[in-house]
């Protein structure tokens, strides 16, 4: 699944130079998570880079983009041009 930040988010700014495949940006009231980009880590790291640095706890798995390991994997094949 990707992941999505919710309106709990504070605008810390700590989560968007985690994200390794450059998913999430401010939004126009807080910042959000492009789920065509996001892998939940998988590929990069064992665990969500944004969710380990949230000071907040506001991000959570987005309930609309269901996706297994494989397919989280086949995202990062994509967003990096890896085989």
């Amino acid at each position: 699944m990707a992941l999505k930040i919710t309106e709990e988010c504070i605008n810390c700014d700590v989560c968007e130079p985690q994200c390794p495949n450059e998913a999430i940006s401010m939004g126009p009231e807080y910042y959000v998570i492009d789920p065509d980009r996001c892998t939940e880590c998988v590929g990069h790291h064992d665990e969500p880079q944004c969710k380990v640095v949230c000071p907040v706890e506001c991000i959570e798995l987005h309930p609309q983009w269901n996706e297994g390991q494989d397919a989280l994997m086949a995202k990062y094949r994509r967003l990096t041009g890896t085989a």
